[in-house]
């Protein structure tokens, strides 16, 4: 488990969120900050994550150990991203840490409110269709060299079950180059009857990560 979680704003950014999109039934993930937010103004978010599992003060304290580890990995790394918003590896952490923060403060209420459901793909404990949009952030397609051909496509006609219309970020892997699962994904999806589309977005941190998978259910 490397919790490394993101900000509202990124997720708008990410996703390209309009007010519209915000006031649909919404499924996200992960450790980052969105779900507090976006529940903050209003909304109606539910997130999964397999991190969900552990109590706060234990995702606390994994998220200590492994800062010092991602943040060296970032400095080898520079090179691969984009600084012009965020200015610095340092900026970063800061902003990732207040992320994180806020999702810790927001978690055992949001657990008990039923906004943060431990579950992992490609199997979700949700009904057909129980969303109007699912936001899927830096895990399919970004670890390609870790998450084969066949558990991407479980994972997206099973994140297409559960929501109406689903988008992934990024589409590149690790390495900054376009996934080699994306085309057969696409591909097969369109074959289940599924309106797939690359659409770009405003955000720029990871170079060449310049666009989401938009899925729709027709």
């Amino acid at each position: 488990m490397v919790p490394w979680g993101r900000s509202f704003e990124e997720y708008q950014a990410m996703f390209g969120l309009s007010e519209d999109d915000l006031n649909r039934r919404v499924l996200g993930c992960g450790p980052a900050s969105f779900n507090a937010e976006a529940t903050g103004r209003g909304c109606q978010i539910t997130s999964c994550d397999p991190v969900y599992q552990f109590e706060a003060e234990e995702i606390r304290r994994r998220i200590d150990d492994v800062y010092p580890e991602i943040m060296a990995k970032l400095q080898q790394r520079a090179d691969n991203y984009h600084w012009d918003s965020l200015g610095s590896v340092e900026q970063l952490g800061e902003v990732r840490m207040r992320a994180m923060s806020k999702f810790l403060s927001d978690f055992d209420v949001g657990i008990r409110e039923g906004r943060y459901v431990s579950a992992s793909l490609p199997t979700l404990p949700f009904p057909d269709s129980g969303f109007d949009l699912a936001l899927c952030s830096h895990y399919l397609f970004l670890y390609s060299d870790h998450v084969d051909g066949p558990a991407h496509l479980a994972s997206m006609r099973e994140l297409c079950r559960v929501a109406t219309e689903v988008r992934v970020f990024p589409v590149v892997s690790l390495d900054g180059k376009v996934s080699n699962h994306l085309d057969q994904i696409m591909t097969a999806l369109s074959a289940d009857g599924i309106n797939v589309s690359l659409q770009p977005v405003s955000y720029r941190f990871q170079k060449g990560a310049t666009e989401m998978l938009v899925a729709k259910s027709v």
